[in-house]
């Protein structure tokens, strides 16, 4: 098994929600960290700032693009294990953008994995996403459930799944995928529906939703990034998808209830018809079948969606000035 401490890491997508936990944790292992942040004249770290002082503090941060080609290769250059978070991943953006999705998601995978195989790192994980399954044709959904691009993102993904497979088998690059199911906790924008709910809860008495009866499988964001690192230790993973996520399920109207519940107070639920997906592109049914990440990694959740929320809703009653409940962050 693969130990990360004392390992030369860079992370793509270090300054988003996950990629932030993962960055968090890795430091924690004792791995050396280079962060790569998407270039902003703001000169912003995004949720980097957010760690812990002394974390923050070790880290190496580079600022930079994923679809520049050359720029990639100078972030890769001394690395040994590659992350690669950085993506467009917001479902309703990407039916107003879709080609930004191509060129960040499928573009940008090329440029990780031609770096990666140019300078022969010991590892890459690519971060795939259990959207590329679509609505379920079986639960709970194993790696071989079929792939289905119902909507602009997860049909970007797909292809930059397909892109990190192609350079396993073409050019033995060492890649291991990371298919996480829906991920949450501190630091997550509201673009993701347990956000929106909180901080709409917090401070309002109606509670304006999308339809409520999909299916979600969350797995709370500590538990996630134990789940990169894990696959990246393991050899079993190389070349292989493999499925992160609790293996239990919740719709999303349930989980509104449970959010009020745990928040206190009352609340009504309202169905907000600008926040309802089209039909054929709303993914119904995501519930993770996790037998291989057990086998392969000896990962399991750690974390009940419980504790998860409850710490979910303390950093969003911290922080209120990340959420505008008032509109619709798409």
């Amino acid at each position: 098994m693969m130990t990360l401490a004392g390992k030369k890491v860079l992370i793509t997508g270090s300054s988003g929600f996950i990629g932030s936990h993962l960055t968090e944790a890795l430091v924690r292992t004792g791995a050396k960290v280079r962060a790569f942040v998407h270039y902003n004249s703001r000169n912003s770290y995004g949720n980097l700032e957010l760690l812990d002082r002394e974390i923050f503090k070790s880290l190496e941060i580079i600022t930079g693009d994923i679809i520049d080609p050359f720029f990639v290769e100078k972030a890769v250059s001394g690395c040994q294990v590659v992350f690669h978070l950085a993506a467009l991943i917001a479902i309703p953006y990407s039916y107003i953008a879709p080609h930004c999705y191509v060129s960040t998601n499928i573009s940008g995978t090329v440029n990780v994995m031609e770096a990666c195989r140019k300078h022969g790192v010991e590892r890459v994980v690519q971060t795939s996403t259990s959207e590329t399954y679509g609505t379920a044709l079986y639960t709970p959904i194993n790696e071989e459930h079929p792939l289905q691009g119902q909507s602009p993102y997860s049909a970007s993904k797909i292809g930059s799944d397909k892109i990190a497979e192609s350079y396993y088998l073409s050019f033995n690059v060492p890649v291991s995928t990371i298919r996480p199911f829906n991920t949450y906790g501190p630091r997550q924008s509201a673009r993701a529906v347990i956000p929106t709910i909180i901080s709409q809860a917090l401070i309002k008495d109606n509670i304006k939703l999308g339809s409520l009866d999909p299916v979600r499988d969350f797995t709370y964001a500590k538990d996630t990034a134990r789940g990169f690192i894990a696959i990246a230790q393991s050899e079993e993973t190389i070349g292989k998808v493999t499925n992160i996520g609790t293996g239990k399920a919740v719709t999303i109207g349930d989980l509104a209830h449970t959010i009020i519940k745990i928040i206190g107070g009352n609340k009504r639920i309202i169905s907000d018809e600008q926040r309802i997906r089209p039909k054929n592109s709303e993914v119904m049914k995501l519930l993770c079948d996790n037998t291989k990440a057990k086998e392969r990694t000896g990962w399991e959740p750690a974390y009940s969606i419980e504790e998860g929320l409850k710490e979910t809703i303390d950093f969003v009653r911290a922080h209120p000035d990340f959420y505008k409940p008032d509109i619709y962050n798409v």
